[in-house]
């Protein structure tokens, strides 16, 4: 292998760890907040009958999530529905309007 060939294969795998260093930042910021996604909004996995990314079927569903910065979750404040209270998210999934 030439100079210049070992040169571009090593800034390429420092900048390949570097990436990755990020992502792992970005995922540190965020975490899992429930029962504050819209219907068709949540970030993954809606509990069973659901596989990933958008597969809520209703609104506020307990066991579906969105990624929300660190610390904001339960600050969440979500719209009251009907006659109930104002509500907020939960770091931990909720048994409330779980699909039939």
């Amino acid at each position: 292998m030439s100079k210049t060939t070992t040169s571009l294969a090593l800034a390429a795998s420092v900048a390949t760890a570097i990436a990755g260093l990020s992502t792992a930042a970005h995922a540190q910021e965020n975490e899992k907040c429930f029962g504050i996604s819209l219907a068709g909004e949540n970030d993954c996995a809606a509990g069973p009958g659901t596989t990933c990314a958008g597969t809520s079927t209703i609104d506020y569903q307990g066991n579906a999530w969105t990624f929300v910065p660190a610390g904001t979750c339960e600050g969440t404040m979500i719209e009251a529905m009907g006659d109930s209270p104002e509500r907020s998210g939960s770091l931990t999934e909720l048994d409330r309007d779980i699909p039939a």
